[in-house]
């Protein structure tokens, strides 16, 4: 099984450049994304490494789905 990296530059190519202008100036969107990130390498860390109950990997995924819509209201929104 193959597990993907969400890259939100990846995800998002058409607002590449909006996403490294607001991580530079928007401390709100900048610390969203941080998070987003972290959480990223968590999920993948679990489902390809160590493991841990379907219950916590299911919460970070849905934590990582709610922080992509924030963080894609953010760049579409100004």
């Amino acid at each position: 099984m193959t597990i993907a990296k969400h890259d939100l530059e990846k995800e998002f190519p058409n607002l590449k450049a909006r996403l490294k202008e607001l991580d530079i100036q928007d401390p709100a969107f900048h610390e969203s994304y941080e998070r987003y990130q972290v959480v990223d390498k968590e999920i993948i860390h679990y489902e390809t490494e160590e493991g841990c109950s379907d219950t916590y990997l299911e919460d970070l995924k849905k934590e990582r789905l709610q922080l992509k819509d924030k963080l894609y209201f953010m760049l579409t929104h100004p």
